[in-house]
């Protein structure tokens, strides 16, 4: 099994003023004339973690991490004025730009393989290759399952918990009600909803229960921007069209791709990716049998790193 490579620290770190009002945070580690290649984080509103920098090969790869618009060191925090998806696919091409690459490989899980594959969609050729994990295609059906009724069937307990802010004459849509008071002036009852928020998909997020995933999710600086960032984009159907990426797919067939996929992911269920797979002509998909949504569980980083190193071979 494949492990993660040792941590780094970035020999350059940026600030790029976008739309007003966000600056973004953006740095760099490995080597400045390696592969080039972006990491996508997930939330939308999670932010990067010293950790990403350590799927790849410092020897061979110029890693790029950037904090997307109101999480992580990206400011202003949590902010959702002028946050849209179609506002960070753009933000995505100011930091390649300023950076001086012509073409990278974009790396992403969860909402980071959703933003990665529109991203790929409207600009294929500036991507060498995908490589994406917990696939999320945001359609309106998988919203439901993980915020309404689907994988409360399988965890009722954490489920109980989640609810627990929310009145029972509103549950009947919970993205909605979550939104209401995540948007509000009152401080209180935004982190109170946030962390409950944060904490429901920290638990759900790892096969076997952890509690370094979960306090990660819950910290209060993570916790504020990925539940206020979740429920302004699931609000609006994430900013795209009906299907879309689907729909869009053909756009990806000069791409190679690797789709790396747990069984027993509860976050985003295995049929999103499957669905992805037959679209997508050019790419491979890697079933994980013993993990879930995290890109931290131990067969995840394994088949992570391969794809990664596999990608150094071919591109250099």
């Amino acid at each position: 099994m494949r492990d993660l490579y040792p941590k780094i620290k970035p020999y350059a770190k940026h600030h790029i003023e976008v739309g007003n009002p966000h600056v973004l945070y953006i740095e760099e580690s490995g080597v400045p004339d390696g592969i080039p290649v972006v990491f996508v984080h997930g939330g939308p509103g999670f932010g990067c973690s010293p950790v990403n920098r350590c799927f790849f090969d410092p020897e061979k790869y110029r890693i790029i991490l950037f904090d997307q618009r109101g999480c992580g060191r990206s400011t202003p925090h949590a902010s959702l004025e002028n946050n849209t998806t179609q506002d960070l696919v753009e933000d995505m091409e100011v930091v390649r730009e300023t950076l001086g690459i012509k073409k990278w490989l974009v790396f992403g899980g969860s909402w980071g393989s959703t933003l990665s594959l529109v991203y790929a969609e409207t600009h294929p050729d500036r991507v060498l290759g995908l490589i994406l994990r917990g696939i999320f295609l945001c359609r309106p059906h998988e919203i439901q399952w993980f915020y309404q009724q689907g994988a409360s069937h399988i965890f009722p307990d954490y489920w109980e918990d989640f609810l627990k802010p929310i009145p029972e004459e509103e549950r009947d849509d919970m993205v909605s009600a979550y939104y209401k008071r995540l948007d509000s002036d009152n401080e209180l009852a935004r982190m109170a909803t946030a962390k409950a928020w944060a904490k429901w998909e920290g638990r759900t997020s790892t096969l076997h229960p952890s509690k370094t995933v979960v306090d990660h999710f819950s910290e209060p600086h993570n916790a504020l921007s990925l539940a206020r960032i979740e429920c302004h984009y699931f609000s609006h159907d994430s900013f795209l069209e009906p299907n879309q990426i689907l729909r869009d797919a053909e756009r990806l067939a000069d791409i190679p791709g690797i789709i790396v996929q747990g069984r027993y992911d509860v976050v985003c269920p295995m049929q999103s990716a499957w669905d992805l797979y037959h679209a997508w002509p050019g790419s491979v998909m890697q079933i994980i049998p013993d993990a879930g949504h995290s890109a931290l569980e131990t067969g995840i980083i394994d088949a992570l790193v391969r794809a990664t190193d596999d990608f150094a071979l071919r591109l250099e």
